[in-house]
């Protein structure tokens, strides 16, 4: 069993930045393969980033590239954040935060979410 929880969302003008956090917790020592999904309002689901358990291998979705970065925290295992800038009314959305191996992460078959957090881009 994973427990995740985000934070950081918020409301932001068009152009503007947030960071959101996300810590995953399990009875394991293990690290875990980290991601971020968003669901904008009437649509499904869908991958924003990603990242490895060892933070060698990343992935960001084609619209956010250049935007948005994500990254792991050094100091406290089985943390990520997602750097957010230069935000679109189109980054709307709730941003749920996910774990387990790299390819469950890329396929959002790992089982764990959280509980979201919204972010609203104002334009």
């Amino acid at each position: 069993q994973v427990q995740l929880v985000e934070s950081g969302g918020g409301l932001v003008q068009a152009g503007g930045s947030l960071r959101l956090s996300c810590v995953a917790s399990a009875r394991t020592s293990s690290s875990f393969a980290m991601g971020w999904f968003r669901q904008a309002p009437g649509k499904e689901r869908e991958l924003v980033a990603a990242i490895s358990d060892t933070g060698s291998a990343t992935y960001q979705a084609t619209d956010v590239t250049g935007r948005f970065t994500i990254s792991r925290d050094n100091d406290v295992k089985n943390t990520v954040y997602l750097q957010m800038n230069s935000l679109k009314s189109e980054d709307t959305g709730v941003y749920y935060c996910t774990a387990g191996t790299y390819g469950q992460v890329r396929g959002g078959a790992t089982g764990y979410w959280g509980q979201g957090t919204q972010v609203t881009v104002s334009s």
